[in-house]
């Protein structure tokens, strides 16, 4: 083969060698302004090409989100009957303490129903006394004397029963019969003693004396005469029916006495005291309606009315708000919800307070979402550590919730991966050429993300902006990363 080329340029003259040398000049030319374009180009590209190293470091992982700043405490008080607004005794930025009266209405304005509320109440506390007394220790001593007296009438009736339903002795009738002659003779002896005396004044101690002992003789004459009849009665059916019917209810009203007392000692029941302090709230609740009163210690963070005004059910009065806590409310994402959990640390920056950044804990994480026309969002709710004067419920706040702390990991911007056929990667510079490492990344901030596998070093030299032809416009599972210079 060399043979022939050789005879073949033998056999050329001398004008077909000018002809092909002067081919070989042009081709040689052409290739050399090939390789200096090629180098100026690359040359060109590489000076364009923005690039940093790779290094290890802290990395914070952040969700983001916008919402409000309310109070720990809020409340929206209105007026519950109509009226005209009498004194109002604080003013916005006043503290108050639960139950203070902050507004109240003219008596005379309001509803009849309103002024009778006081006749109402008076009547509830006297019954709510009533009660408390029943359960105390006068009620137990009251219930003891009842219990005591039942008893005792109890017991004689059983006895008077006993007596008439077992015929007496003749002797026992006889000694009877002789005593009540001897009561009577006694009576009437002491009757006969008593007339010189019957005229005196009755502060006379001789006619006291001797009235004293016609009293004695008679009661003495009674006793006889029940012993007597009560053995000489015998057992006919009428005088034992009735003893009988007296013995019963004399044991019904024991019982009854003995639950009394039984109940008082083991207090009132739940149902019961809940009835009476039912009807006592209720009495109150209607003497209250005309006025405003603070439902918790807090501020008073705005007034409506002013006095003299006219007001009606439902008018708004007062706003009341804890201030001593301050909270932000925001709305996280589906996509993020799932990172933020309770106790993270969070920062929170205001609009009203752009200077200050405010330290802040998610405190609630809602479990079921809300549907928005951007997708689904979840309530979360963050506490600031310390606030001041300048936090106020209602202002418009930013918040980063920290989700994620790493240290010392491998970090790499995020404006440098890129995604080329289908894998994300960063592009590194070896050896004056933009080289392709595939990469595998776990949590992210807005700036950074962390590099879990792959080939990428510390060290390595990668480039921010590679050329668009170099990789896919956009990465179809996370449009985070984009093809472009940045």
């Amino acid at each position: 083969m060399i043979t022939r080329i050789r005879d073949w340029f033998k056999n050329m003259d001398g004008r077909k060698w000018t002809i092909v040398g002067g081919a070989a000049l042009v081709l040689v030319v052409i290739a050399l302004l090939v390789r200096n374009a090629g180098q100026a180009a690359q040359a060109a590209l590489t000076g364009n090409l923005q690039t940093t190293t790779v290094e290890r470091g802290n990395l914070v992982a952040i969700v983001g989100a916008t919402g409000s700043v309310r109070s720990l405490q809020s409340a929206t008080l209105a007026w519950e009957t109509s009226g005209t607004v009498d004194e109002i005794h604080f003013a916005v930025g006043d503290r108050v303490r639960e139950g203070d009266v902050i507004a109240s209405l003219l008596a005379a304005s309001m509803p009849a129903n309103a002024i009778l509320a006081q006749a109402d109440l008076q009547a509830a506390q006297d019954a709510m006394k009533d009660f408390e007394n029943a359960y105390g220790d006068l009620g137990i001593s009251q219930a003891q004397k009842a219990l005591a007296d039942a008893q005792d009438a109890y017991e004689k009736a059983s006895r008077y029963l006993s007596s008439i339903s077992n015929p007496g002795r003749p002797v026992d009738i006889d000694q009877a019969q002789a005593n009540l002659v001897l009561a009577q003779d006694r009576l009437q002896r002491a009757e006969e003693a008593y007339e010189p005396y019957a005229g005196r004044s009755e502060s006379d101690l001789g006619r006291a004396n001797m009235l004293l002992q016609v009293t004695q003789a008679q009661q003495q004459y009674d006793a006889a005469l029940r012993q007597y009849n009560a053995l000489a009665s015998g057992s006919g059916s009428t005088p034992i029916a009735k003893a009988a019917a007296d013995l019963a209810l004399a044991q019904a009203q024991l019982d009854i006495a003995q639950q009394k007392y039984d109940d008082i000692l083991s207090g009132p029941t739940a149902l019961q005291r809940a009835a009476a302090e039912a009807r006592l709230t209720a009495a109150q609740a209607g003497v209250d309606a005309g006025f405003i009163l603070a439902p918790f210690n807090g501020t008073i963070t705005d007034i409506y009315p002013n006095q003299g005004d006219l007001v009606s059910v439902g008018t708004r009065a007062v706003q009341v708000d804890d201030l001593s806590a301050v909270q932000v409310v925001v709305e996280v994402s589906e996509v993020d919800i799932n990172r933020v959990q309770v106790g993270q640390p969070s920062y929170v920056v205001l609009d009203a307070v752009q200077d200050v950044q405010y330290e802040g804990e998610v405190v609630a994480v809602a479990l079921a979402g809300n549907a928005t026309q951007g997708g689904v969002n979840f309530r979360v709710i963050v506490q600031l550590k310390e606030s001041d004067a300048r936090v106020l419920p209602g202002m418009t706040a930013a918040v980063n919730i920290v989700v994620t702390e790493l240290e010392d990991v491998l970090l790499v911007p995020n404006r440098a991966v890129r995604v080329q056929n289908g894998r994300r990667v960063v592009y590194v510079m070896r050896a004056g050429s933009l080289v392709p490492v595939p990469v595998t990344l776990g949590a992210s901030s807005e700036t950074f993300s962390e590099v879990v596998g792959g080939e990428l070093k510390e060290g390595d030299v990668i480039v921010l902006n590679p050329p668009v032809s170099s990789f896919d416009a956009m990465d179809p599972s996370n449009n985070q990363f984009m093809g472009g210079f940045n």
